[in-house]
This record gives C-alpha cells, sequence and structure tokens, in this order.
C-alpha cells in the first residue's frame, strides 16, 4: 500500500512516501509557523523523487493533534484536498500515537510529550501489546508538568519536546511507585514515517476519515477562550466594559451632545 503521510503538529514539518513498511522518501525540517508555504513544495519533491504521482497512492495519513493550530489546519485542510480530488481513503492519526510508533515494540509503557502554551503539556500513555498492536493506557491530556508527573505510577519511557523541557518540573511530582526511562533521542520528533505506519494500519482495518473530520486540539483555542472569559462580548463591548469599570459609568451620546451645547 502506497501512502503519503503528512506530519505538521509542531514547528517540525515531517513528509513522507512509503509502500507498506518501506520508506520510498522522506523528508523533514525546523518550520516555526511556515507550514502553509513548505508544505506542498515538500510534498511535490518526494513525488517527483520517486516518480510517482498522487493519483498512483493508495490512501493518504495525517496528524490531527494535539499540537499547533495553525500546523494542524495546513495540514488536514492539505491532505483532504487531496482526498477530493483524487478519491483516495484518509487515515487520521492522533499525534501523541504517532510518536508512540516511533518506538514500535517497547516492553514498556510509552508517554510522547508536547509542549502545550504557557509551560503546559499535551501527553498520552500508550503500551504496545504481544500482538504488536498499539494500546492506549491514557488518553490525551493537556496540564501542568506536576500533573503529569503525579498521573504515572509504574516505569515510563518519556519522550517528546514537552519532555525535555519540563522534565525537572515532571520528576519532582512522581509518585514513589514510578520510575522513568529516557527515550533514544531520535524518538524525541513528530514523524511522517511513523504517521504513515500507523495511517496504513488503520486503512487495513478499514478505518477511513469521514467527511466532518476535523483536527483533534484537546485544547481549546486561545481566542474562544477569551471570547468565554469576556462573556460572549465583541472586543469593541470588551473595551467599553472596561471603561466602564474604570469610570464608574459612561455619558450617553444624548448627554454628551447637551453639555457640549451648554
Amino acid at each position: 500500500m502506497k501512502v503519503l503521510a503528512v506530519e505538521t503538529a509542531t514547528a517540525w514539518q515531517s513528509v513522507a512516501l512509503l509502500d507498506d513498511a518501506t520508506v520510498l522518501a522522506r523528508q523533514d525540517q525546523e518550520a516555526p509557523g511556515s507550514h502553509t508555504r513548505l508544505l506542498l513544495p515538500a510534498i511535490d519533491r518526494l513525488l517527483t523523487q520517486t516518480g510517482l504521482s498522487l493519483k498512483q497512492l493508495d490512501g493518504l495519513a495525517v496528524s490531527i493533534g494535539p499540537g499547533s493550530f495553525t500546523g494542524l489546519r495546513v495540514g488536514l485542510a492539505t491532505m483532504l484536498g487531496f482526498r477530493t480530488i483524487h478519491g483516495l481513503p484518509l487515515a487520521v492519526v492522533p499525534t501523541l500515537e504517532g510518536m508512540a510508533w516511533n518506538l514500535r515494540g517497547a516492553s514498556v509503557p510509552l508517554c510522547p510529550v508536547l509542549n502545550s502554551r504557557r509551560g503546559e503539556l499535551y501527553w498520552a500513555v500508550y503500551r504496545w501489546t504481544s500482538a504488536d498492536r498499539l494500546e492506549r493506557i491514557v488518553a490525551e491530556q493537556a496540564g501542568a508538568p506536576a500533573l503529569l508527573g503525579a498521573s504515572l505510577y509504574e516505569t515510563t519511557m518519556l519522550f517528546g519536546e514537552g519532555w525535555l523541557t519540563e522534565s525537572a518540573a515532571v520528576r519532582i511530582a512522581l509518585p514513589r511507585s514510578a520510575s522513568i526511562l529516557d527515550a533514544p533521542e531520535q524518538a524525541g520528533k513528530p514523524s511522517a514515517v511513523s504517521i504513515g505506519l500507523a495511517g496504513i494500519a488503520r486503512l487495513l482495518r478499514g478505518e477511513r476519515a469521514g467527511p466532518g473530520v476535523g483536527p483533534f486540539y484537546v485544547q481549546r483555542a486561545e481566542a474562544e477562550l477569551k471570547y468565554e472569559q469576556s462573556g460572549g462580548l465583541s472586543p469593541l463591548a470588551r473595551r467599553r466594559a472596561k471603561l466602564v469599570r474604570k469610570l464608574g459609568t459612561l455619558p450617553t451620546l444624548a448627554g454628551s451632545k447637551r453639555r457640549r451645547h451648554k
């Protein structure tokens, strides 16, 4: 099964072409805020390198989050466009699950960790079974490093950018029953190869993304949180309410005119 796989959930962009477990071509690069500009050229280079066209593929696979809101939208929108034009089946793979495929066959639970916002993290816990199937032990979470540390109860392998930045805070919160193993450095970045392998497994099981598929954010967008905190007010209404709180009241338009005419 020939599959194009895309990973744009973080500032690290990864694109790969696979034929079952064989990697035909891949490209990985730093792309902070640049997925819109870099993704299509990267895909075009891989197709040119392999001599393949999109219509010769058997399927598509894409990372759906959690991660960068913009990056996720760019990756998913691109693959949805290919699906519409070429009629290819699409598999969507949670980003953290894809990272667990970086360590296929590991003998201990795996906890991939990504940075969220304001010092918070995304994480989940997986285990490879004897049947070479990936089992999710803890669903995707978002929260403080201490919450991640406190949630672990056995020897677990942690990896990913979030683990690199917040490992000290996570270790402080560990219960006595838990210990941490560090994964090989190359396993820490999201990989389109792993997304492709996980996607192929999904497609072979008949799991295809439906028409209403969207990014898996786990945590709501900053704009949505601000809107909710404001009570659903527009930016203009929020500024007016802030001024009212500061001055106590605001003159009406008619009242202002009367004072100017006195």
